[in-house]
């Protein structure tokens, strides 16, 4: 009797656990509000952390990116242009050939870009090296106004894939609902600055093909944003023609910014990483009102790494610093404190005299054991295109100058220097444009050298970069013109040897 009434007791409970629960939770119905995550970086050309490991890193923002898609699944992320070079990584040979931004589609993959656009820096690579960043990339491409030139016209550039040839888009949608089902879909359009010519770049007019794709998904689409790659006063241009454009996220400056223009926000963040924009947009579709609250956020070293894209970058740190200690010991060593930063900036290094310049070319003229009487070096040898602020290591002069070289010491007459300087100074603008140490230009339009008119009869010893005697920049200036008269080349125990070599230890006096 005892047995029967445990098993009926045990029944009981048995029946009163699977008995349906009377508190059934609310359905969620849509409230027509959505709340989404926008991630902008632009202009990133280092994978690394920099200065020692102080700033920036894409593993770290890899970090920051999951962390924030962990809280709202609505989390997207964007490249406003230039990450393919400039870079060190981008300049040294790798199995064979040169890796022109490799590395960077290989990080970016792994990180989950959702959608990028050309910066002007993107086409230095040459179209056999985009070409195969664009087939390497798991992201999506769009633009406006750049097409790629082929003998059948002017095309949109294509991403290969084995199933077919996709091609990049004027416009791009991305169509998302939260968890109550409201929907949206926000477009958007994509202008780069024709800044870098190549000839296998055609590039439309930045506002009219700004308007054209503008207007085509405010049809299709419930919110249009920009994705440019452009300077601010043009995105001020673009935001105040376009009345209803909200908000651009864009590129091409290296500074933080958040400017009105118009009824939209113009957002850049600093270059390499060192701050990224966290961008929470909140959408009402029954009034069409779009609110954002963009946050700056610094990348540090407090930041976690995300482990699967630090492998990668520990990867390609390895193959990036196994080449830098064939000429320098410490590439993290810091070297010296700029204050105020040197300019390393594409449009000074090509148009004026700069302090990195005259830093560069002072150190070109020390570098050997006998004196010289000045040096230049071509503006577009220095790749940078950034400031250099604050602690400054071996790794950034790489940076600065990553396609390395000897210097020369050449006896060269004052008649050919003249005509060397006289070209320089009519490349403005290109990288052409000569840095110089010891050498002025009178307002009178002579060249003075050590304040004292060049004489054309004279010999003057003068300290180039290797490239310079090349030919590719100044086509007259090579060994055979008989203006030079003698070429020294530097042996391996001085300084010129290679030119970052000779910088880094100019640097390194100031210290002592």
């Amino acid at each position: 009797m005892k047995q029967i009434l445990k098993i009926s007791l045990l029944l009981g409970l048995l029946a009163i656990s699977c008995k349906p629960k009377q508190s059934v939770s609310e359905v969620k119905t849509d409230d027509g509000i959505i709340t989404f995550k926008f991630i902008q970086l632009n202009d990133v050309y280092e994978i690394a952390p920099l200065s020692g490991g102080k700033y920036g890193g894409m593993a770290r923002v890899a970090h920051v990116r999951d962390s924030i898609a962990g809280e709202n699944p609505n989390t997207f992320m964007f490249m406003a242009g230039d990450f393919l070079n400039p870079s060190l990584l981008g300049t040294i040979k790798y199995e064979g050939e040169r890796i022109r931004g490799k590395q960077m589609i290989e990080v970016m993959n792994a990180m989950r870009f959702d959608l990028v656009t050309f910066g002007n820096h993107e086409f230095d690579v040459g179209a056999e090296a985009l070409q195969k960043r664009l087939d390497e990339s798991n992201f999506q491409w769009t633009s406006a106004n750049v097409l790629r030139v082929t003998e059948a016209g002017n095309e949109p550039f294509i991403v290969q894939k084995p199933f077919a040839d996709v091609p990049v888009k004027d416009t791009h949608t991305l169509t998302f609902t939260d968890a109550d089902g409201t929907e949206v879909k926000i477009g958007f359009f994509s202008v780069t600055i024709p800044s870098n010519p190549q000839d296998f770049v055609f590039y439309g007019d930045i506002f009219a093909e700004a308007e054209r794709a503008y207007n085509e998904l405010k049809e299709t689409t419930d919110v249009v944003i920009g994705l440019t790659h452009i300077k601010i006063e043009q995105d001020k241009v673009l935001a105040k023609s376009l009345p209803g454009l909200q908000f651009i996220m864009g590129g091409h400056e290296h500074n933080s910014m958040l400017v009105p223009s118009g009824g939209a926000i113009i957002a850049k963040a600093d270059a390499n990483a060192k701050t990224i924009y966290i961008h929470t947009c909140t959408y009402n579709k029954k009034t069409g009102d779009l609110e954002i609250d963009s946050h700056l956020m610094p990348i540090d070293e407090k930041i976690a790494s995300q482990p699967v894209v630090a492998k990668i970058v520990d990867k390609w740190n390895s193959i990036l610093e196994s080449k830098i200690e064939e000429v320098i010991a410490d590439p993290n060593e810091v070297i010296f404190y700029a204050d105020p930063p040197l300019d390393g900036t594409d449009s000074a290094s090509r148009g004026v005299q700069t302090n990195l310049g005259d830093i560069i070319t002072h150190a070109m003229a020390l570098s050997f054991e006998d004196e010289t009487d000045a040096a230049l070096v071509n503006g577009g040898s220095i790749r940078i295109d950034d400031m250099l602020q604050g602690e400054v290591t071996s790794l950034d002069i790489f940076r600065v100058l990553p396609f390395g070289g000897q210097v020369i010491k050449v006896d060269i007459t004052g008649d050919l220097l003249i005509k060397v300087l006289d070209f320089g100074k009519s490349k403005s603008g290109t990288g052409a444009y000569l840095q110089r140490y010891n050498l002025i230009q009178s307002s009178s339009g002579g060249w003075l050298l050590e304040g004292n008119p060049i004489e054309s009869t004279k010999t003057y010893k003068i300290a180039f970069s290797d490239f310079l005697l090349k030919g590719y920049d100044i086509p007259f200036l090579t060994p055979d013109n008989e203006g030079v008269l003698k070429v020294y080349e530097p042996t391996e125990a001085e300084a010129a040897s290679d030119i970052r070599k000779a910088v880094i230890l100019y640097l390194k006096s100031f210290k002592k």
